[in-house]
């Protein structure tokens, strides 16, 4: 590895330019409180910063050598591809399915055992799903991991 790569930071995956890609965590952690809109704006957020993460890949795949236009041109479709796969998957979609669960079976168990008003309930489901997504975070992406090697 060249000192150029080693000293080469990633924009999306090593600033907090990251934090975009948890945005429809945070959507889904406050599901309860906000409009569907917001949720789904959060979506919104966290997509794009899977498209802009997969087109800046694709940008340095582009200028790396490679001995014909023909090999460059399939590098640079199969990095992009796996970037949105892995990212779509780790980012989106998992992670906002595991959190919109973990708050939706927590708000159910509240209303089913707990007298607490409805907004504590609420606002306990929304500080649950928070503080749940950095401990979902890792094995998730080691999910995708594994699923990426063994399959695409």
């Amino acid at each position: 590895m060249s000192k150029t790569e080693k000293d080469h930071i990633d924009l999306y995956r090593e600033t907090p330019v990251r934090y975009l890609g948890y945005a429809n965590e945070v959507g889904e952690s406050f599901r309860s409180l906000v409009h569907v809109n917001v949720v789904r704006f959060s979506y919104v957020v966290a997509s794009g910063y899977v498209v802009a993460d997969a087109v800046s890949k694709g940008i340095e795949a582009s200028v790396r050598p490679c001995p014909s236009e023909e090999v460059r041109n399939t590098n640079i479709r199969r990095t992009v591809l796996d970037t949105l796969i892995w990212q779509g998957l780790a980012t989106v979609a998992i992670s906002g399915f595991t959190i919109n669960r973990i708050c939706a079976f927590y708000l159910f168990i509240l209303r089913r055992v707990s007298n607490i008003p409805e907004p504590a309930k609420k606002w306990t489901t929304t500080a649950v799903g928070l503080g749940c997504i950095p401990f979902i975070i890792k094995p998730i992406d080691r999910s995708v991991d594994y699923f990426m090697e063994q399959t695409y």
